[in-house]
């Protein structure tokens, strides 16, 4: 399929029916059910999906938390799309979640192409794009799925993404930025809260927004047939923006739930500084949104927005650059074995610290009834 093929794909590209077979199998008090090719099992409520890529650690405890987010009579369909690892992730998760069914993209296609090749083949009510980096907790789901069954008009719904830290990621609940939003939020500038943030939407309630968050996104397959797949120009960053402002501009609106909460590990699969590659990626889907979205009311001429683009894309990218190569050097110093003591006795290799944290904890009165997280 083209890349305008991949924006423009309609209800025609949406659950076309592929399964040749399916088993199920039980985890927890949550049925999950398991295909061998597309998602068309009877009684399925919702399916998962996960795109991977080089993040097997993160992902054993995505899918672990899913295991554990039972909800009596919820079942489950949930695909690991595996974007050409080559670090056994695939053969990992066949072996160890035998109840999930495992997609081998033969190149690393990117976010929307991956779900993509799931998205197309839905059958059930509801779909959920979530991140590997991402936990999902019991009392989560059922509370956003009674919100799109009893308001018709919810297209997409998120939950409050918690960090590690216990912070809110605020891209939990956004405005469709324009270019003075952006720069006030991405350089950290003094004053009002961007608005880029929504500051005016309750982190712990309930509202009507205009986008959520990618790393995890409930939708209703209606919404999806209407609005289509993601859009494939969009290798990483980007996606998620411009699929919440598709699903406005059908007549859906896409909402909000701050009384039930994920934890996101931000940047857990990328890293705190983008590799060059990841940070051509993100300025690039920045000028493909505001190419395709012309904001309006704003007070930075659209001819302008390219030239700021392209001059942070060179600021960020040096530093990212500069700081790999450092925390590389630091790494690399660890490593070395430490000298001789006095006693004679050999030193041990002190070793790289892990990327990946350790689990901790799901924050308590995170789940249904309670006020408490990609790319």
């Amino acid at each position: 399929m083209s890349q305008q093929d991949g924006a423009t794909e309609r209800a025609d590209g949406v659950g076309a029916p592929t399964t040749t077979g399916a088993t199920t199998g039980t985890t927890g008090t949550t049925t999950t059910a398991t295909t061998t090719g597309g998602t068309d099992v009877p009684g399925v409520d919702v399916d998962v999906v996960v795109v991977a890529y080089r993040s097997l650690a993160l992902l054993r405890r995505c899918l672990g938390a899913l295991r554990r987010a039972g909800e009596p009579g919820l079942r489950l369909a949930v695909h690991v799309v595996d974007n050409a690892s080559g670090d056994g992730t695939a053969d990992a998760v066949e072996a160890e979640f035998p109840e999930v069914t495992v997609h081998r993209q033969p190149w690393n296609s990117g976010f929307a192409r991956a779900n993509n090749r799931v998205l197309r083949d839905v059958r059930s009510p509801s779909v959920l794009l979530l991140n590997p980096d991402a936990e999902m907790g019991p009392g989560v789901l059922g509370p956003l799925l009674r919100r799109l069954a009893e308001d018709p008009a919810i297209g997409m719904i998120g939950p409050r993404l918690e960090q590690a830290d216990g912070t809110l990621d605020h891209a939990a609940k956004r405005c469709f930025p324009r270019p003075e939003d952006a720069v006030r939020h991405l350089l950290r500038l003094p004053g009002a809260p961007s608005r880029y943030t929504a500051p005016d939407v309750p982190e712990r309630g309930f509202s009507y927004v205009d986008a959520v968050n990618g790393a995890f996104m409930l939708v209703r397959r209606e919404a999806l047939q209407d609005v289509g797949l993601l859009d494939e120009r969009y290798w990483m960053y980007g996606e998620d923006l411009d699929w919440c402002m598709r699903f406005h501009r059908a007549g859906w609106e896409v909402a909000y739930d701050g009384t039930v909460t994920a934890l996101h590990a931000k940047a857990g699969t990328s890293g705190r500084h983008r590799s060059l590659r990841l940070n051509w990626h993100f300025h690039r889907s920045m000028l493909l949104f505001f190419r395709d979205y012309p904001p309006r009311g704003s007070a930075v001429p659209q001819a302008l927005v390219p030239l700021g683009i392209a001059a942070r894309f060179a600021v960020v990218a040096t530093r990212d650059v500069v700081a790999r190569r450092l925390l590389a050097a630091r790494a690399a110093r660890a490593a070395e074995p430490s000298p001789l003591p006095r006693d004679g006795v050999p030193g041990t290799a002190r070793g790289a610290v892990d990327a990946v944290p350790a689990p901790r904890p799901a924050p308590e009165g995170i789940g249904a009834g309670t006020t408490a997280g990609r790319s």
